[in-house]
Order: C-alpha cells, then structure tokens, then sequence
C-alpha cells in the first residue's frame, strides 16, 4: 500500500494506493453504494465508504476512483482548503 498526499489547486489530495483484488466497472459503479458490499471474502458492514464519500462532499471535496482487476485500486479524497 502506498499513501501520498499533495496539494492541487483548492484541494489536499490523499491518495491511497493498494495492489489488491482491483474493481471490475459494474463493482465500481456500485462502489459507494450504503451496504453494498465488493468482496464478501473480507469482513466489512458496507457502509464505510458511504459515510466517507458523504462526508468529503458535504464539505466541498470529492472523491475518484482509479482500479483495475487483479492490479488493484487508488483512491483520490480531495479536501478542500
């Protein structure tokens, strides 16, 4: 896993970088989805990432989503400033 941080325009963006299982497009269209669910081999409610993307986007942020299957997935939060 790698995390990186920098500041891009208005925003602090927090990267978060993983080697694992990656996404297929269907899962990550549902990825934020309240108590849904991508990999049920791993404990998890489902609602973790819903209450994140929630909350980046009530106060300005936004979040982007880059996977890919068997190479795995980054996630971009922008804060805003």
């Amino acid at each position: 896993m790698q995390v990186t941080s920098a500041e891009e325009g208005d925003f602090v963006v927090l990267a978060v970088r993983d080697n694992g299982l990656g996404l297929t497009p269907t899962q990550k269209s549902k990825l934020f989805t309240l108590f849904k669910r991508m990999h049920t081999h791993v404990e998890g409610s489902g609602i973790g990432l819903y209450i994140v993307k929630r909350i980046v986007e009530n106060t300005g942020g936004r979040i982007e989503v880059e996977s890919e299957e068997e190479i795995g997935t980054t996630f971009r939060v922008f804060f805003r400033k």
